[in-house]
């Protein structure tokens, strides 16, 4: 299964934010260990990059974590025709409507957020870090 997982699972991990923290790793660890393939926009890392900027302190740090992730990711770049096909999106949070067409784009199966209000217009599943990790599993039953 291909995933574009949102901003928002990354640093949850990487803030070691509670009740969040360990679904968001065993996505990460389920990518790492190829179960399934993670991809990040672009946006997503200069967003996780000011995020933890803010809050590490630590620009080396910082680095160092971000590296990390586009050793884990696939990093997909967002063009402007997602931008401008998500201005005809029925979704109504502009930037939401934006990653959807990315991930149409790059051929993810899913979307993996947190943030499932905004997505109920999407073209594609959209699944919580908790969803996505039961349909992983289902997805495995099946080949076995």
């Amino acid at each position: 299964m291909k995933a574009l997982i949102d901003t928002c699972v990354i640093v949850d991990i990487l803030q070691k934010r509670e009740p969040f923290y360990q679904a968001a790793m065993e996505i990460l660890l389920s990518v790492s260990n190829r179960r399934c393939t993670g991809f990040l926009t672009a946006k997503s890392i200069t967003d996780i990059y000011y995020i933890l900027r803010r809050s590490i302190h630590n620009e080396e740090e910082v680095r160092r974590l971000v590296h990390i992730l586009f050793t884990l990711l696939e990093v997909k770049d967002t063009f402007s025709a997602d931008c401008e096909l998500a201005l005809d999106s029925p979704m109504t949070d502009y930037e939401d409507a934006i990653m959807v067409q990315t991930a149409c784009r790059i051929g993810a199966d899913c979307i993996v957020t947190r943030n499932l209000k905004d997505y109920k217009l999407s073209s594609l599943p959209v699944f919580s870090p908790e969803q996505f990790l039961s349909e992983l599993g289902k997805e495995e039953n099946t080949k076995n």
